[in-house]
């Protein structure tokens, strides 16, 4: 069952706001990001979580985990190794097997509205029968990701379920609510812990709100 939104930690701005001179910066971003949002170890207690409500919510079957590339691979592999350890609704490790999926839709700061699914027609096919979990770093608008589960709609899984780290407060919301939602955070573009900016940041432990310093000088 999707998690209900008062499971989710809702990251206020003008609280989860913290200074840059408290935490570790690569040097080579230090004008880059304006403030930090959510710092690593924070994270990391989230996802512990997070791996913890969604085991349990399983069964014995086998899970296919798949990663949304490139900026949930981060997420992905964290998730994955708090569940190994995380218990079923049956007192057991869970069963899962490991997929990628690159899906693209963003150009600078803007969702471009066309989306490009990664899987071939014979690996989609495969997916037939199967429980799907898939990890997504950030839900946006939700366009991206409302796509991608109508395409898959079309191929007979037995279940699919999205946990994604991060669910954006935008305006501009389809309306999607993906079923685990580790922070649900302001309308801002976030970078850090593997989420990018034109392939830039994914090296930032933190999760961070880029500055326009930061904009302009990775802008394609």
């Amino acid at each position: 069952m999707p998690m209900d939104p008062s499971q989710w930690i809702d990251v206020v701005e003008d609280k989860f706001n913290y200074n840059l001179e408290h935490f570790v910066i690569p040097d080579h971003y230090k004008d880059d990001v304006q403030s930090i949002l959510i710092p690593h170890g924070l994270i990391m207690d989230r996802i512990a979580k997070l791996a913890q409500i969604i085991t349990s919510q399983y069964g014995n079957e086998r899970v296919v985990v798949c990663c949304v590339l490139k900026g949930g691979h981060q997420f992905f592999s964290d998730l994955v190794n708090y569940m190994k350890k995380a218990l079923n609704s049956q007192g057991k490790t869970l069963p899962m097997t490991l997929d990628f999926i690159r899906v693209k839709s963003y150009e600078n700061d803007k969702s471009t509205g066309n989306v490009h699914i990664s899987m071939t027609e014979k690996e989609l096919q495969e997916l037939k029968g199967k429980n799907l979990l898939l990890v997504e770093d950030i839900i946006d608008t939700g366009n991206t990701m409302k796509k991608l589960l109508e395409t898959l709609s079309k191929y007979e899984l037995k279940s699919v379920k999205v946990a994604s780290l991060l669910l954006k407060k935008t305006p501009l919301s389809c309306g999607y609510v993906p079923d685990y939602v580790g922070f649900a955070v302001p309308d801002l573009f976030v970078v850090g812990y593997c989420l990018d900016y034109n392939d830039i940041f994914r090296d930032l432990d933190h999760i961070c709100a880029i500055s326009e310093v930061g904009k302009k000088k990775y802008s394609v």
